[in-house]
């Protein structure tokens, strides 16, 4: 891979931090949110839910119907769309406004996550499509070590506004640097309306897409409500939960590239059958029982690697599908995380009420046993 490459995909993971901080970040804050508009956790849920939900439909919608668009300038659209997205979020006067200004930053988001996977696929060069994905959701993941405890902090100590401020100030950067520096003219597949049309109908290529969406679902059980967990189980407050946070932030790097190594040496579809034994053990571990906090940080790491492992295996495992498809799929697997988000969220939300909080686990690891099974699909 050139340097000229490589600077370029480090523009893209620059692009996906700010958009993984600002989609995430409500994870961070959903305490000082529900206690600002007077409603409950589970409710407060919503916000994940409501960019999940626009996500999911709106990403492969329209990458598709812009396919023949230049891809930079659609990527600094939609960097625009989330950055007022963003803003409208801090401004929010009611619960209502801050649900729809989440929506708004869906639509920015799933502008930028698959174009990027689209264009650092086109900038590597042969047999280094694990490396340079692992580059391009770097930026997701660090959003994950940085972004969100960062945002977490902000949140507790000075208003969960600030932490919207924050994410619109890093897409504006990052916006820049896209307009700057990336090339534009940039050869990928042109994605089309049929082309996603042809995708929906094949079952093979759906069950594979549908893996994203039980996987994901599974962490977001447990993701979602692991705030209220550390401070109704465990006493944390601002400092405590926003070091667990690190720690999970720390452990999605480590994954990143743990994902990316195993791919090229065991192929995707081994990693990903280790990736979802490892979680249906260690969810249920971390929520079932009420541990030393050293052990339970411990947990949180390791959770946390075997987690965001999946994301270069399963992209990888896509490509091989279907390259001439690969702009549909990559939307479409970026709209699975957030249908795995909203399902997770879901159920977090339902076995919270329900059951409490030492139960999401057990569901976790369920989704992630289900997402193992689609694995065996071969039609």
């Amino acid at each position: 891979m050139t340097p000229s490459a490589t600077r370029q995909l480090w523009l893209l993971a620059l692009a996906n931090f700010a958009i993984g901080m600002g989609a995430f970040v409500v994870v961070g804050v959903l305490s000082p949110v529900a206690l600002a508009f007077g409603v409950d956790r589970a409710h407060a849920g919503a916000l994940m839910s409501v960019y999940a939900g626009t996500y999911a439909i709106a990403s492969p919608l329209l990458i598709a119907a812009t396919g023949r668009l230049d891809r930079r300038r659609l990527m600094s659209i939609g960097l625009a769309l989330f950055a007022l997205g963003s803003v409208a979020a801090a401004l929010a006067p009611s619960f209502a406004m801050l649900l729809a200004a989440r929506a708004l930053m869906a639509l920015g988001g799933g502008l930028v996550t698959p174009v990027a996977a689209s264009v650092g696929v086109a900038l590597a060069g042969p047999g280094q499509q694990g490396r340079a994905l692992a580059i391009v959701f770097g930026g997701l993941t660090f959003a994950q070590v940085l972004g969100i405890p960062a945002g977490a902090w902000l949140g507790y100590a000075l208003g969960w506004q600030a932490a919207f401020v924050v994410v619109a100030a890093l897409t504006v950067i990052g916006l820049a640097a896209i307009v700057m520096a990336l090339p534009a003219g940039i050869a990928v597949p042109v994605a089309s309306l049929a082309n996603l049309g042809r995708v929906l109908r094949d079952a093979r290529l759906m069950v594979a897409v549908a893996f994203t969406a039980l996987f994901t679902g599974g962490l977001y059980v447990c993701y979602t409500f692991v705030a209220p967990l550390f401070e109704t189980v465990y006493g944390l407050s601002r400092d405590g939960v926003t070091g667990m946070l690190l720690l999970f932030g720390l452990g999605a790097v480590i994954g990143n590239a743990m994902g990316g190594r195993l791919t090229d040496r065991i192929g995707s579809l081994r990693t990903l059958v280790l990736l979802c034994l490892a979680q249906s053990l260690l969810m249920p571990a971390l929520t079932l029982p009420t541990w030393p906090l050293p052990v339970v940080g411990a947990l949180m790491l390791v959770w946390s690697v075997f987690g965001w492992s999946f994301m270069v295996p399963q992209q990888a495992r896509l490509a091989a599908l279907d390259p001439a498809q690969l702009p549909v799929l990559f939307a479409l697997n970026a709209s699975a995380i957030y249908v795995g988000a909203t399902l997770g969220s879901g159920v977090g939300g339902a076995v919270l009420k329900g059951l409490g909080l030492h139960a999401l686990g057990l569901f976790g690891a369920a989704l992630a046993l289900f997402g193992l099974a689609s694995l065996a699909f071969r039609r």
